[in-house]
């Protein structure tokens, strides 16, 4: 089993930054993820010697003035979907990038400076999540650390996804170094996959089989990407897998079949 799948199947146990230069090697094969985490050291201790005080408001401002004023992070708003946003070692280096690989810096110099923080993993957007009061604070790196409630947190994901976010507290639940990674993983799939990218795209559902081989849905993707491959007997093994698993609606189980039809008429046509 590869690192990244046995990162997400739970076999092996990295802290968050190492975890994120994991997801970068598929940008960057043979990544050396020793000068990125120093430099996030050296950030943490840069940071940790200009808090006066150990509560949260202190670390928050201080982090917030260093990060984004000082260092100048910032949301790469104007190219959004280019695969260095989702890479750790470029967004330290560039200082711009996408709402999770901004939290993650955040989250890891919390973490080496002993803060209470985690990753909220919102429909469309990645927030910090800060629990040292009585009620947990929401900070959003993509725009230099702007504080949210929870109501902030629910209209910010409604006017990124264009749809209403139900008010469930469990959208704002911490989540795990698995769950930020595999999002990261996803989210550098869907770059792939928009620009057509479709061998780069492959290796990451393979990758998220391997770690999850119940997902039923990733058979279905990974299916489509063979097609567009004309790998189309590996493509017809996916599809079989999916119909054989899946316990989604008519209409996903409907395409799936017509996809698959599609393939053995091709695959007919060769013999």
């Amino acid at each position: 089993m590869r690192p990244l799948a046995e990162l997400l199947a739970g076999r092996t146990v990295l802290t968050l930054d190492r975890a994120a230069l994991l997801v970068a090697t598929l940008e960057h094969p043979g990544l050396d993820p020793e000068p990125w985490v120093q430099l996030l050291d050296s950030h943490a201790a840069e940071l940790g010697g200009r808090i006066q005080a150990a509560d949260g408001e202190a670390f928050i401002q201080a982090a917030n003035d260093y990060l984004f004023t000082e260092l100048g992070f910032r949301g790469n708003a104007g190219n959004y979907y280019d695969p260095s946003n989702s890479c750790l070692n470029e967004v330290l280096v560039r200082r711009t990038g996408i709402p999770i690989t901004l939290a993650v810096i955040y989250l890891e110099i919390g973490r080496r400076l002993g803060f209470p923080l985690a990753g909220a993993g919102l429909p469309g957007h990645f927030l910090v999540r800060y629990d040292g009061g009585p009620e947990p604070v929401f900070l959003d790196p993509f725009h230099g650390g702007r504080q949210l409630d929870a109501e902030g947190c629910f209209a910010l994901a409604a006017s990124v996804t264009g749809i209403e976010v139900p008010r469930d507290p469990a959208l704002l639940a911490p989540v795990s170094t698995i769950h930020i990674a595999a999002r990261m993983l996803n989210n550098l799939r869907g770059v792939y996959i928009a620009r057509a990218a479709y061998r780069k795209a492959l290796p990451i559902l393979d990758t998220l089989i391997e770690a999850f081989p119940a997902a039923t849905d990733e058979y279905r993707h990974r299916g489509t990407l063979l097609m567009r491959l004309q790998r189309m007997a590996e493509a017809r093994r996916d599809f079989e897998r999916y119909l054989d698993l899946a316990t989604s609606g008519e209409d996903e189980r409907a395409t799936v079949e017509k996809q698959l039809a599609e393939v053995n008429r091709w695959l007919a046509r060769l013999n």
